[in-house]
């Protein structure tokens, strides 16, 4: 059996967080020089200075900038108002309408037949008074392993409450 990869760590940090902020520094070093070289009369000495000081500094905000544009994006997930085609047709996709059915309240109110009607039948787990439908698994940084269900409470046959949970 072959060990684990034994990847250093440096203030916290493993290594290659420093490989591509290096990286990152290396191009932010000939921006940095190009700018000051075109718009700045500094001599230099004064210039390089400076372009290693601006390159030192802006080298962590870029990649902590590039972070945190992944991370937006790999939360983001679109959020569509309910369509009842596309609830019985895109099953692995249901978690875009789900946000809607519960916002707008809509099956507040209605009965286990026009809920029916609407949904289909309950795919999740089901008892008398408590219903749950699949909605796929919800985009997430790391990635769901777990998918994510509406929930609806009746009681006296009508709907009193819709959430959403992960499994």
């Amino acid at each position: 059996m072959t060990p684990p990869l034994y990847i250093p760590e440096i203030f916290g940090f493993s290594i290659e967080v420093y490989v591509i902020i290096l990286l990152l520094g290396i191009a932010l070093f000939y921006f940095w020089h190009w700018i000051l070289k075109r718009f700045m009369t500094l001599k230099d000495r004064k210039r390089i200075i400076t372009t290693w000081i601006l390159t030192i500094l802006s080298a962590p905000i870029a990649y902590a900038f590039i972070i945190i544009i992944w991370l937006l994006i790999s939360l983001y997930h679109p959020n569509y108002e309910f369509d009842k085609q596309k609830w019985k047709t895109d099953i692995e996709n249901r978690y875009e309408l789900s946000e809607d059915i519960i916002d707008s309240q809509i099956l507040i109110g209605k009965s286990k037949s026009e809920i029916k009607l609407l949904l289909g039948k309950p795919d999740g787990w089901s008892q008398e008074d408590n219903w749950s439908y699949y909605l796929g698994y919800k985009p997430g940084i790391i990635g769901s392993i777990d998918p994510d269900y509406l929930d609806i409470e009746f009681k006296n046959n009508k709907v009193v409450k819709v959430g959403q949970h992960t499994s």
